[in-house]
């Protein structure tokens, strides 16, 4: 047998025993990002074989836990793409308006930051009083994280860029406490977020939401797996909510698409009609 063919089978193996033992099923991501990842936690511990590793992931958690945070996509930033929050303003915002009360629910939201980004949008429209902001994320260790709602200082000047080129009408400063080295996310903008344990293989719906947003999650599925979220979407979404994917992802050929009109088609942003 081929050394690649014993690699996939160890990968597999690697991969069941992450099902088996924690509840974590990866097994229709798509499988090139999964060897990648199990290769880098592979060179981290200086191993030789995938095999070597089971083990050590079925007997500490300590090693389960590194895993996690390995296949667990945390790139991200306050106002990532900033003309998405821009048409965000301009498409979604006047919507959510006409609602005395309405539900947002960012799936996939890692560390927290684009979440307190759509907080601030709200905030400078005069709807963060009205809204229920629920982010949730399989990775327990970035909802934490976000929670605390504490960043780098470094990372400060790509965030203000960011929000001035979104459209901010303040100055960036206003949301953040400032201290040694990180900034901490001003309470007003928390006071409205629940952060929760989600994970979108295996959990079930949030229902009646006016926004999903989900961005550069499914591009790491299988079709299988994104025909499951989009199932899920669908059922957790209200009538003339909507559902803003990343720009490279689409509702085009999933089974749910006969229900949505396109709202924004470089931000991937739709509208269910029915």
């Amino acid at each position: 047998m081929k050394a690649t063919q014993i690699k996939k089978i160890e990968i597999n193996l690697f991969l069941e025993a992450l099902l088996q033992r924690y509840g974590y099923d990866f097994s229709n991501y798509a499988r090139a990002s999964m060897k990648r990842r199990v290769m880098r936690v592979l060179a981290e511990t200086g191993q030789k074989t995938v095999s070597e590793m089971i083990p050590d992931l079925l007997y500490d958690e300590s090693f389960f836990a590194k895993c996690i945070r390995e296949f667990s996509i945390t790139v991200t930033e306050m106002f990532r793409n900033p003309d998405f929050y821009q048409a965000i303003i301009e498409k979604v915002v006047p919507y959510l308006k006409t609602f005395p009360y309405f539900k947002t629910w960012h799936a996939g939201c890692a560390t927290g930051e684009e979440v307190y980004s759509f907080a601030i949008i709200l905030k400078e429209e005069g709807l963060l009083d009205r809204a229920t902001i629920f982010a949730t994320d399989f990775n327990e260790l970035a909802i934490n994280k976000a929670k605390q709602g504490i960043y780098s200082i470094k990372d400060v000047k790509d965030f203000t860029v960011n929000y001035q080129a979104a459209g901010g009408k303040c100055s960036f400063s206003e949301y953040y406490h400032a201290g040694y080295d990180s900034i901490i996310i001003d309470q007003s903008l928390r006071k409205n977020i629940t952060f929760a344990g989600h994970n979108l293989v295996s959990d079930q719906v949030f229902g009646e939401m006016n926004l999903i947003v989900c961005r550069n999650v499914l591009i790491y599925f299988n079709q299988t797996l994104q025909n499951r979220v989009f199932d899920l979407f669908n059922d957790s979404l209200r009538i003339n909510g909507f559902l803003a994917l990343g720009d490279k992802e689409s509702l085009q050929l999933s089974g749910i698409e006969k229900n949505y009109k396109v709202i924004d088609s470089r931000w991937k942003i739709y509208q269910k009609i029915r």
